[in-house]
């Protein structure tokens, strides 16, 4: 699985900026994913933009100005911008529904991240990506959450305060009441949270009320808090239903349990603690020499440290040896 946050897109198109020709007069961003990465490139390159309905209609976006008609005698070279290409049907329908303006303009096409063997639907395209992949921006509405688990406190809703987590008539009504956070728009497979199975009724009763789809509601099945506590196996509960299926991604608030999670496993997990994905052990002693992703490794150290377990297991060491010393 590749996954590339806001931070990476960001970062690309800083590194392949070059590449766009400096006669473009218009950026025309595909909804919704390509108005993420046409809003940057527009702001780098200091040009107008919009997007190819209100395109098609005449309406472009100028700073410092709200929506606004355009003369097409000043904007002759335009360039459309989604985030990616997998398939290529996307881009296809942009250029079938821009093909009557194309005596007018002249319209080129732009991608952020490509797979290796559609990159030429484009005219630029900046990074190649293989699928399967996620980006941070679309995560929480792809068409696979099916074969997905969450967790629901730091996820689908705010963690409880210690004042609400009392194991009685405040944590009721944190669990009827909470506000949403991240709402899937797909189906999710199955939701693993280390609620306790006698909060079922309250749990599936806010799911209903906030819309979230699922197949399967996994709770742990201990009698009360103090006991949830005294097991404190909250990561090994979440790993044993995500490593029993053919599920190929979990989403876990707390940094210390995804890391967790991922090392009982083997399996990414996609941490919303920080919007980063933790892969394989190998791949996270690669980060670390590579110096890809160092800050938010060293920002984290010490609950990486924490949630391996000092000595327990190859990564631990490799976290030490590999931290270089007196680094900020």
């Amino acid at each position: 699985m590749n996954y590339r946050s806001i931070n990476d897109l960001n970062n690309i198109i800083l590194k392949k900026l070059h590449l766009i020709p400096r006669d473009i007069d218009l950026i025309v961003g595909v909804p919704r994913s390509g108005m993420l990465p046409a809003n940057l490139l527009a702001l780098y390159l200091n040009l107008p933009y919009t997007d190819i309905h209100s395109f098609i209609k005449g309406f472009i976006y100028k700073s410092g100005a709200r929506k606004q008609f355009f003369d097409s005698s000043n904007y002759k070279k335009i360039l459309v911008v989604d985030d990616s290409i997998a398939s290529g049907s996307a881009i296809e329908e942009c250029k079938n529904d821009l093909a009557h303006l194309e005596s007018t303009f002249t319209i080129e096409y732009c991608v952020i991240y490509f797979t290796p063997e559609k990159g030429n639907l484009a005219d630029y395209a900046l990074e190649a990506v293989a699928t399967p992949r996620y980006f941070q921006w679309n995560i929480f509405s792809h068409t696979t959450l099916e074969k997905a688990c969450f967790d629901i406190d730091g996820v689908l809703c705010k963690d409880p305060s210690e004042d609400e987590n009392d194991d009685g008539p405040k944590y009721k009504s944190f669990l009827l009441n909470t506000p949403p956070l991240y709402i899937p728009g797909s189906n999710i497979g199955t939701i693993v949270t280390s609620r306790l199975e006698k909060y079922r009724n309250e749990t599936e009763t806010w799911l209903q009320a906030n819309q979230v789809k699922y197949d399967k509601l996994v709770m742990l099945d201990l009698p009360d808090m103090k006991a949830r506590q005294k097991a404190n196996n909250h990561a090994r509960h979440k790993a044993k239903e995500y490593q029993s299926k053919n599920y190929h991604l979990f989403v876990e608030s707390d940094l210390g349990q995804a890391i967790e999670i991922n090392k009982l496993t083997k399996k990414p997990v996609f941490c919303t603690e920080n919007f980063e994905m933790i892969y394989d052990h190998e791949s996270l002693v690669y980060n670390l020499k590579s110096g890809k992703h160092f800050p938010f490794l060293r920002r984290y150290a010490l609950k990486i440290r924490n949630a391996i377990r000092m000595g327990k297991t190859q990564l631990q060491k490799a976290i030490i040896n590999e931290v270089p010393t007196g680094t900020n």
